[in-house]
């Protein structure tokens, strides 16, 4: 969930952290940090969390019968 109240702190969607490279974040308060870490300055910014990717549909068992009432 994007939105949600509880989140899971990280430097990689903070207001005051901006992505360099895979592992790694400037922050503005801490400096260079991991992508991972996280402080008491954390404030969610959601417009850099990254949602995970959706499921994908597995249609090689299917029958027609699966589909029927």
């Amino acid at each position: 969930m994007l939105f949600r109240k509880k989140i899971d702190p990280s430097c990689s969607y903070c207001v005051h952290g901006q992505r360099v490279s895979e592992r790694d974040v400037v922050c503005g308060k801490k400096g260079i940090v991991p992508v991972e870490g996280n402080c008491r300055k954390f404030r969610y910014d959601p417009m850099k969390r990254v949602p995970s990717r959706p499921a994908t549909l597995r249609t090689q068992g299917l029958k027609e019968e699966d589909f029927s009432i």
